[in-house]
């Protein structure tokens, strides 16, 4: 299509740059992720200023992350049948009074209600900011205005638990919800008056009520099993046996009668094209090691290094800065230089950050792992903005809703997979690292009886000192673990280079009809 130029269009708005209309659905999607994230660190206050318990508070994360997961795929279908505009300016409202309920919630109770209220709501506000994105720039401007998104949704999950600490440190734990009021009303605003009208698109079709409801149950379980699988033990649980069957019944009966449907909530047979579906794979392994790092690095100097959460989030947030610096520059190289060359390297570079990761020990400063961690950001920001724009390629306009969609939801889910899938690991591999090292200290042993006798002397007491070498055994138990999470993380994306040669490279100009 043509660069947008100033004109009146067919609603009677005044059409404007694109790039005015770019930080505004960028903010949208920045404060939704945010969301995610801001809660975490404000649990204990809440609970104890509801007079909760802490297994009774996680529920206030659990009720967002289930309700959001529901809304990202079906997101572009609705974005559709309501008309896109009205259906985004519908979410925002929908976000910020459910936000302002959770800020007022007088139990836990209403605050779990309406933080699942805010996550159905807000799910939408990633995959619709994208399809504006994509539709009010042309393909060869889109790398730069997807950065703009990237610096959004990677930056929430950066500064969450920083801001929401200081905000709950200086006011309130309500503030963290309230604050998004005033954002929510001005975005409304803004969006009603620039943002052009898009006329609802029913193609003449009814309204799929039982595939929604499948991608609901199917969706909801599946991230509700993801985030208590570790707690529950997994399949020695009952509970998790039944959601495991009700993933797999819901989701299996909606993927085979999709494809006799007219107009599919979720349209499955658009994974015929090779860019899309190759892409979307990537924004899911892309999602499983950025989210699952940033879970593992602050759990790993906690746990085993004594860090504050204060001395953890310092390693992260450099990472945070190095990858919102780097995503205009991606921006400007995807518009020169093969994508397919941009992804390799930045799998290469993120790749080769966390397989050093594991050469961690527990004597490793502050200062190293803060640039191994910008290192590994680093290229993360090479991925994101050529992996979201290479799914374009080849694609009809008409399908941008639907694609923003489930990219946005390919991350989020990898993602949850990935931090459910690593936090097992780490227990399951200490357990399984342990056995060799205790095998190594077993009284008898000569070396054994010497370490034991000077320290007990060091000590003053034979207790002390099995206690603190049982310890010293569990820390190194768990260091190996950790290690092996890494390299895991490390060797995945290597992987998936050989993926990319599959990638058609294509000029987004020429591949991509104009868009509406």
């Amino acid at each position: 299509m043509a660069e947008p130029t100033p004109s009146v269009n067919g609603a009677g708005k005044r059409a404007i740059n694109p790039w005015l209309i770019a930080p505004m659905v960028a903010l949208a999607a920045f404060m939704e992720v945010l969301d995610i994230s801001i809660a975490n660190v404000s649990l204990q206050h809440i609970a104890g200023s509801l007079g909760a318990g802490p297994e009774e508070s996680t529920w206030v994360l659990t009720a967002y992350l289930v309700t959001n997961a529901i809304a990202l795929p079906i997101a572009g279908w609705l974005s559709e049948y309501f008309g896109r505009t009205r259906f985004f300016i519908a979410c925002i409202a929908g976000f910020t009074l459910a936000s302002l309920a959770c800020g007022l919630a007088p139990n836990l109770e209403v605050l779990i209600l309406f933080r699942a209220i805010q996550g159905l709501a807000g799910g939408a506000l990633q995959p619709v900011s994208q399809a504006i994105l994509a539709d009010a720039f042309p393909p060869a401007k889109r790398a730069m205005a997807f950065a703009m998104y990237g610096i959004a949704v990677v930056a929430a999950p950066a500064i969450g638990p920083t801001l929401g600490g200081w905000i709950t440190d200086q006011f309130s734990w309500h503030w963290i919800f309230l604050i998004n009021v005033p954002v929510g009303i001005v975005l409304i605003t803004l969006i009603r008056t620039y943002v052009p009208d898009e006329k609802p698109n029913h193609d003449g079709g009814k309204v799929d009520y039982l595939g929604f409801g499948l991608i609901a149950v199917g969706i909801g379980s599946l991230q509700w099993m993801l985030d208590r699988g570790q707690n529950e033990d997994w399949w020695d649980s009952l509970e998790i046996q039944l959601l495991t069957i009700v993933v797999v019944v819901a989701l299996l009966t909606y993927i085979v009668r999709s494809f006799d449907q007219k107009n599919p909530v979720v349209d499955l047979r658009l994974f015929r094209y090779r860019n899309y579906a190759i892409s979307n794979l990537l924004m899911f392994i892309l999602g499983f090691v950025l989210l699952g790092s940033t879970a593992l690095l602050p759990l790993f100097m906690q746990t085993l290094m004594g860090y504050t959460a204060l001395d953890a989030g310092l390693v992260i947030s450099p990472g945070g800065f190095a990858i919102m610096a780097m995503m205009p520059i991606v921006g400007k190289l995807a518009g020169r230089v093969d994508l397919r060359y941009l992804i390799t390297f930045g799998l290469l570079c993120a790749g080769s950050a966390l397989w050093y990761m594991g050469s961690f020990t527990l004597q490793v400063d502050q200062y190293t792992m803060a640039m191994v961690r910008a290192w590994q950001t680093l290229g993360i920001a090479f991925l994101f903005i050529p992996i979201t724009s290479m799914a374009y390629v080849g694609l009809p306009p008409s399908a941008n809703n639907q694609a923003a969609s489930m990219l946005a939801f390919m991350r989020n889910l990898g993602g949850g997979v990935g931090i459910s899938v690593l936090v097992t690991l780490i227990s399951r591999l200490g357990a399984h690292h342990r056995v060799p090292l205790v095998g190594n200290t077993q009284p008898g042993d000569p070396e054994w009886e010497q370490r034991v006798s000077g320290m007990s002397q060091m000590l003053g007491s034979q207790d002390q000192a099995l206690a603190l070498l049982n310890r010293t055994v569990e820390g190194q138990a768990q260091l190996l673990a950790y290690i092996d999470s890494f390299h895991f993380m490390g060797l995945l994306f290597i992987a998936m280079i050989p993926l990319v040669l599959f990638l058609k490279p294509g000029n987004p100009e020429a591949d991509t009809p104009p868009a509406h």
